[in-house]
């Protein structure tokens, strides 16, 4: 039984059909990527999964359980963490501030406390920027800042969005392999991302998702060689 499963899955959004029968799933401790192009229905995914948007049909099991007809908030509260596209931080707020959010359905005050330690000596560069507006960060320390607000919430499986947009090429390696460490702690990770080249190597599924329907899926290595993704996703 894998961790997450996502069960033939249905999704209207917005008067279309975002997802038509989608069906994923994620073992523990494992990275996946979804990968596809704009309006693939990638972010309806991930939507679905933290109970933003309610399927219509399919089943969203997390541990065994159903979580598609939970409220996003016991969806959270069970370890499902969403990080969404563009960051969506509290500009005006500053990066402790930020990363204290992360933590909202938390009460144990001494871990907390703990785990911003540890979030911290992993992200050096918040340290230096703990009291500073978080809107006044570059795009890859929003980034950063994004990452480290999930880990606060103490995830069983992370819902990465788009985590490249807006960032500048030269931090794309430092975001995957920020991304990879924070594997290697425990979490597994259910990556959506354009960057179809950096997402392969990054995981060890995928998926390839077009108009709603999942069209391609295995191992990375295997999708990587693939000539119909070569074409259309990494350009060779």
């Amino acid at each position: 039984m894998a961790l997450l499963e996502i069960d033939d899955v249905v999704v209207t959004y917005q008067g279309a059909r975002a997802l038509r029968g989608v069906t994923v799933s994620v073992e523990a401790g494992e990275i996946v990527a979804v990968i596809g192009a704009n309006g693939a229905g990638k972010t309806t995914c991930l939507r679905a999964v933290s109970g933003l948007k309610r399927p219509d049909s399919g089943e969203i099991r997390f541990d065994g359980r159903r979580i598609d007809t939970l409220p996003a908030r016991e969806t959270v509260a069970r370890g499902v963490i969403h990080i969404p596209e563009g960051k969506r931080l509290f500009s005006r707020m500053s990066v402790r501030e930020n990363l204290e959010m992360g933590t909202f359905l938390r009460r144990d005050r001494r871990e907390i406390e703990a785990d911003l330690a540890r979030v911290f000596e992993r992200f050096p560069i918040l340290k230096t920027r703990e009291k500073q507006q978080a809107g006044s960060l570059s795009g890859g320390e929003q980034q950063l800042l994004a990452f480290a607000r999930g880990v606060m919430g103490r995830p069983r499986v992370l819902l990465v969005d788009e985590p490249t947009v807006g960032v500048a090429p030269l931090l794309v390696q430092e975001l995957a392999r920020t991304l990879r460490e924070i594997n290697r702690d425990g979490v597994a990770i259910l990556l959506v991302e354009q960057n179809a080249a950096m997402a392969l190597r990054l995981a060890q599924r995928g998926y390839v998702l077009e108009t709603g329907t999942v069209v391609l899926s295995g191992k990375t290595d295997e999708l990587a060689g693939n000539d119909y993704v070569r074409k259309a996703y990494l350009g060779k």
